[in-house]
This record gives C-alpha cells, structure tokens and sequence, in this order.
C-alpha cells in the first residue's frame, strides 16, 4: 500500500519558518515533521510515498536526493571520482516526489498523483501533522466499513473540518470544513485510507479536498470515521512546532512509535 502525503501548502501561519523553507521540511528533533509521519506509516509496513510537492518543492527532492549519503558512513576517492558507502543507515522506502503546482488545492494535489497511485487502497495525510494512530487498526476498519473512503476522526477543538458523529455510529452523514458557529466535538485529522475511486469526486487544480469532494462523499454514505482518541496534534504554528519540540526532547513524543518498538523488544 501506498501512502500520499500533501507537502505543497505555503504554511502561512508558521511563516517563521516556512518563509524559507517548506512546512513539511521544519524539524522536530533536528528532523522534517516529513520524515517524521513517513516513520509513523513505516512502522506500520507502509514504506511507498507518493509526496505531492509545491511551494519550495526543489528542498524536499534535494533532502532526499542527499539523504542516503547524509544517513550513511562513505569512503570518497578524489582520484578516481568513487563514492564508496560503508554503513547505510536509511529506511527501506522508496518516495515519488511529484511537482504539483505552488497555487494548487488540495484535491488537485491529489488528482495531479493518480498515475502514481494507481488502481490500489492508499493511504493519505496532511505534510504537517503527527499522531500515534494505529494505521493499522485504521486500514482494517476502512475495509470492514466498505465505504469509499475513511478519515481518522479526533477530538480537538479549532480550525478544522466538523462533523456530527453518535457514539453508535460510524458512518459520517454530513461534513462541514471549518465550521462557524456552533461546536463540534469530532474534527478532521487527516490519516484518510481512501479508495481509488475518490479521484472521480475531483474536479480540477482548483478542487479543495476537504469541500466538494468530503462532502459529496458524505452525502453519498461513503465516508466513514475511525475514532482516535489518543495523540493528535498539527504544527500549524511556530507554538506547535514548540509543543512538538519539548515533547521530542524530553523523548515524550507519543508518535514516536517506532522507538517505542525498539525500547520493548530491547526489554
């Protein structure tokens, strides 16, 4: 399985640092948040990225254009113009990195990486966020629902798609993308397993994935809601880059699931 990752947005409201760099590629623990959501699917057996790139793509292509000889111990032998790799100390991934336009939506980000995609279940997450959703768990839940297509729902209050959902069901019936007035307790979280036939709900470059396409799929009974109740949290200021940054350092960081698998085996 496949997962897509929308790493194109400006990320405006951490202009801090986005101002020079792309948003998926600020670190967290001297890493981009990037590498840190494909580590999460990773651990989950998920090791095939499909980024979707824009503003500032050229910097994500040339972190992993770098990142074997970054990761790696090497011999290079000036003479005869060799690079030798001694030690290689990189993930198992392989990661399509697809220009997708600076001023694209994100329904058209998605549409722009069908060909990658193919005719499989995928998975796909915002280039801004972590979790310690179990993908796994999400995946067979999206299988057992039959719908076109699931979201990971969480409970955090803000800026984000809303929707109604009773303690019984699981179905979502109407989905609204930032929401005024009025609270909603569930909201958008990303971590979607989608269908192929998602891409027909987009129209164009200009298609918000969250509108159009979310809510047609509402309407339609085909889009479902895996609950989490564990961590969530965006970075979509320079106080939640902070939030994510003490987390990691004080080794708290409970999307840190991969190290957490390691610390178990070594116990």
């Amino acid at each position: 399985m496949k997962a897509v990752i929308l790493a194109g947005g400006y990320g405006t409201r951490i202009s801090e640092e986005s101002g020079v760099r792309p948003k998926p590629m600020v670190e967290i623990g001297g890493k981009p948040i990037l590498w840190h959501i494909m580590k999460i699917y990773s651990y989950y057996g998920i090791n095939e990225f499909v980024i979707c790139c824009g503003y500032k793509g050229h910097m994500i292509k040339e972190y992993f254009a770098n990142y074997c000889l970054h990761n790696s111990d090497v011999t290079f032998d000036m003479r005869k113009n060799s690079m030798e790799v001694h030690r290689n100390n990189t993930e198992s991934w392989k990661v399509t990195l697809v220009d997708t336009g600076e001023g694209t939506m994100t329904g058209g980000r998605l549409k722009r990486v069908q060909q990658y995609v193919g005719d499989e279940t995928f998975c796909l997450t915002y280039g801004d966020g972590v979790s310690d959703v179990d993908i796994a768990a999400a995946i067979e839940f999206h299988k057992a629902q039959g719908t076109m297509a699931t979201l990971t729902a969480v409970q955090q209050p803000g800026r984000f798609g809303a929707f109604n959902l009773s303690s019984e069901a699981t179905r979502i019936n109407q989905f609204q993308e930032k929401p005024t007035g009025g609270e909603m307790p569930w909201i958008n979280g990303g971590f979607f397993v989608l269908e192929p036939g998602v891409f027909d709900y987009i129209e164009d470059d200009s298609t918000t994935w969250e509108r159009e396409p979310m809510e047609q799929l509402a309407k339609e009974g085909e889009l479902s809601a895996y609950r989490h109740t564990g961590f969530w949290q965006p970075m979509d200021t320079l106080r939640d880059k902070h939030v994510l940054e003490e987390l990691w350092q004080k080794n708290e960081a409970p999307w840190n699931v991969w190290c957490r698998m390691l610390s178990n085996a070594k116990n």
